[in-house]
Protein backbone atom coordinates (compact mmCIF):
# COMPACT_ATOMS: atom_id res chain seq x y z
CA UNK A 1 0.00 0.00 0.00
CA UNK A 2 1.63 3.17 -0.49
CA UNK A 3 1.70 6.31 1.16
CA UNK A 4 -1.30 9.17 -0.61
CA UNK A 5 0.76 12.65 -0.07
CA UNK A 6 -0.96 15.44 1.86
CA UNK A 7 -3.48 17.04 -0.87
CA UNK A 8 -3.21 19.94 0.62
CA UNK A 9 0.64 21.36 -0.39
CA UNK A 10 2.06 23.99 1.80
CA UNK A 11 3.56 26.09 -1.23
CA UNK A 12 2.74 25.21 -4.91
CA UNK A 13 0.74 22.33 -6.08
CA UNK A 14 2.75 19.55 -6.54
CA UNK A 15 2.62 17.07 -9.62
CA UNK A 16 0.21 13.92 -9.08
CA UNK A 17 -1.79 15.72 -6.76
CA UNK A 18 -5.40 14.66 -6.29
CA UNK A 19 -7.28 17.56 -7.08
CA UNK A 20 -10.65 16.28 -5.93
CA UNK A 21 -8.84 15.32 -2.72
CA UNK A 22 -7.15 18.85 -2.71
CA UNK A 23 -10.23 20.71 -3.44
CA UNK A 24 -12.59 18.57 -0.53
CA UNK A 25 -9.89 19.46 2.14
CA UNK A 26 -9.33 23.26 1.34
CA UNK A 27 -13.76 23.39 2.02
CA UNK A 28 -15.90 23.89 5.15
CA UNK A 29 -19.45 24.37 4.80
CA UNK A 30 -21.95 25.92 6.25
CA UNK A 31 -23.90 23.14 6.71
CA UNK A 32 -20.99 21.49 8.76
CA UNK A 33 -20.29 24.69 10.93
CA UNK A 34 -21.77 24.96 14.40
CA UNK A 35 -22.70 27.57 17.04
CA UNK A 36 -19.82 27.12 19.68
CA UNK A 37 -21.66 28.76 23.14
CA UNK A 38 -18.45 27.19 24.91
CA UNK A 39 -15.47 28.52 23.38
CA UNK A 40 -15.81 31.99 25.06
CA UNK A 41 -18.34 30.72 27.54
CA UNK A 42 -15.42 31.14 30.11
CA UNK A 43 -16.18 34.90 29.74
CA UNK A 44 -19.63 34.88 30.62
CA UNK A 45 -19.33 32.67 33.54
CA UNK A 46 -17.11 34.71 35.01
CA UNK A 47 -18.51 38.29 33.98
CA UNK A 48 -22.25 38.07 33.52
CA UNK A 49 -24.59 37.04 30.34
CA UNK A 50 -23.72 40.27 28.47
CA UNK A 51 -20.28 38.78 27.47
CA UNK A 52 -22.01 34.77 26.14
CA UNK A 53 -21.19 34.48 22.22
CA UNK A 54 -20.95 31.77 19.99
CA UNK A 55 -17.60 31.45 17.41
CA UNK A 56 -18.03 29.03 14.24
CA UNK A 57 -14.89 27.86 13.36
CA UNK A 58 -13.82 27.84 9.71
CA UNK A 59 -9.78 27.71 9.36
CA UNK A 60 -8.15 27.41 12.33
CA UNK A 61 -9.45 27.70 16.19
CA UNK A 62 -8.13 31.53 16.53
CA UNK A 63 -7.24 32.70 20.08
CA UNK A 64 -10.21 31.30 21.86
CA UNK A 65 -8.77 28.02 22.38
CA UNK A 66 -6.87 24.52 21.29
CA UNK A 67 -9.34 22.92 18.91
CA UNK A 68 -7.07 20.61 16.87
CA UNK A 69 -9.08 17.61 17.75
CA UNK A 70 -12.16 19.17 15.20
CA UNK A 71 -11.74 17.53 12.31
CA UNK A 72 -14.11 19.85 10.48
CA UNK A 73 -12.10 22.95 10.74
CA UNK A 74 -9.40 23.99 7.89
CA UNK A 75 -6.01 23.92 9.56
CA UNK A 76 -4.63 27.37 9.28
CA UNK A 77 -1.03 27.91 7.33
CA UNK A 78 -0.99 31.64 7.62
CA UNK A 79 -4.40 33.23 9.12
CA UNK A 80 -7.27 31.88 11.22
CA UNK A 81 -10.97 32.60 10.28
CA UNK A 82 -14.35 32.13 11.69
CA UNK A 83 -17.76 33.83 12.11
CA UNK A 84 -19.35 35.27 15.59
CA UNK A 85 -22.13 35.81 16.20
CA UNK A 86 -22.91 38.14 18.84
CA UNK A 87 -26.57 38.78 20.43
CA UNK A 88 -28.41 41.93 21.00
CA UNK A 89 -26.92 43.97 23.49
CA UNK A 90 -23.46 41.53 24.13
CA UNK A 91 -20.11 42.54 24.18
CA UNK A 92 -16.66 41.35 23.53
CA UNK A 93 -14.65 42.42 26.17
CA UNK A 94 -11.61 44.81 26.37
CA UNK A 95 -8.40 42.72 24.85
CA UNK A 96 -4.98 42.92 23.22
CA UNK A 97 -3.81 40.51 20.64
CA UNK A 98 0.30 41.15 21.13
CA UNK A 99 1.07 39.05 18.28
CA UNK A 100 -0.99 40.01 15.30
CA UNK A 101 -3.45 41.80 13.96
CA UNK A 102 -7.15 41.25 14.14
CA UNK A 103 -10.08 42.17 11.25
CA UNK A 104 -13.55 42.09 12.11
CA UNK A 105 -16.11 41.96 8.90
CA UNK A 106 -20.09 42.67 9.34
CA UNK A 107 -22.06 40.24 7.93
CA UNK A 108 -25.39 40.76 9.51
CA UNK A 109 -26.68 43.63 12.02
CA UNK A 110 -24.39 46.33 13.39
CA UNK A 111 -21.58 46.27 15.88
CA UNK A 112 -19.46 49.04 17.27
CA UNK A 113 -15.42 48.68 17.98
CA UNK A 114 -13.63 50.79 20.03
CA UNK A 115 -9.49 51.08 20.29
CA UNK A 116 -8.42 51.79 23.12
CA UNK A 117 -5.52 53.90 24.44
CA UNK A 118 -2.45 51.46 25.69
CA UNK A 119 -1.15 53.31 28.28
CA UNK A 120 -5.03 54.66 29.58
CA UNK A 121 -7.82 52.11 28.27
CA UNK A 122 -10.27 54.77 29.65
CA UNK A 123 -9.38 57.02 26.54
CA UNK A 124 -10.81 54.76 23.54
CA UNK A 125 -12.67 55.31 19.40
CA UNK A 126 -15.31 53.57 18.34
CA UNK A 127 -16.66 53.06 14.78
CA UNK A 128 -20.06 51.94 14.37
CA UNK A 129 -19.71 49.03 11.66
CA UNK A 130 -22.43 47.65 9.47
CA UNK A 131 -22.86 45.40 6.48
CA UNK A 132 -20.03 44.59 4.88
CA UNK A 133 -17.43 47.02 6.70
CA UNK A 134 -14.68 45.46 8.13
CA UNK A 135 -12.13 47.15 10.64
CA UNK A 136 -8.27 45.89 11.06
CA UNK A 137 -6.75 46.38 14.23
CA UNK A 138 -2.60 46.21 14.56
CA UNK A 139 -1.19 44.37 17.14
CA UNK A 140 -0.97 45.54 20.47
CA UNK A 141 -3.55 47.83 20.38
CA UNK A 142 -6.57 47.06 22.82
CA UNK A 143 -9.96 46.47 21.19
CA UNK A 144 -13.29 45.78 22.44
CA UNK A 145 -17.09 45.55 20.61
CA UNK A 146 -20.09 45.70 21.75
CA UNK A 147 -23.69 44.71 19.80
CA UNK A 148 -26.28 48.11 20.80
CA UNK A 149 -28.67 46.87 18.89
CA UNK A 150 -32.00 44.77 19.41
CA UNK A 151 -30.73 42.05 16.81
CA UNK A 152 -28.07 39.55 17.01
CA UNK A 153 -24.71 40.39 14.73
CA UNK A 154 -22.99 38.15 12.45
CA UNK A 155 -19.38 38.76 11.95
CA UNK A 156 -15.90 37.80 10.29
CA UNK A 157 -12.99 36.93 12.44
CA UNK A 158 -9.69 36.70 10.82
CA UNK A 159 -6.43 36.71 13.12
CA UNK A 160 -2.88 36.90 10.98
CA UNK A 161 -0.96 33.91 12.10
CA UNK A 162 -1.67 30.39 12.50
CA UNK A 163 -1.91 29.72 15.80
CA UNK A 164 -2.24 33.36 17.81
CA UNK A 165 -1.26 33.50 21.35
CA UNK A 166 -4.14 34.02 23.85
CA UNK A 167 -5.23 37.47 24.52
CA UNK A 168 -4.69 39.41 27.55
CA UNK A 169 -6.77 41.45 29.39
CA UNK A 170 -5.62 44.59 29.77
CA UNK A 171 -6.26 46.41 33.46
CA UNK A 172 -9.30 48.42 32.04
CA UNK A 173 -11.03 45.42 31.38
CA UNK A 174 -13.69 43.51 33.25
CA UNK A 175 -11.90 40.43 32.30
CA UNK A 176 -8.61 41.65 33.73
CA UNK A 177 -7.49 38.40 36.21
CA UNK A 178 -9.95 36.16 34.22
CA UNK A 179 -8.32 32.96 32.97
CA UNK A 180 -9.68 30.42 30.84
Amino acid sequence: MTQQADPRPTEMIQPGVDLEALIDSCVASRETRHEDWDALGFQADAKGEQFRRAQIRYVGSGATGNFDTDSRIIPAGGFTFSNMRLPAGAAGPEHTHNDVEEAFFVLEGEIEVSVHDVEDGTKKATRALGYRDIVVVPAGVPRSLVNNTDKDALFCVIIGTQKPQLPVYPETSVMHGVTR
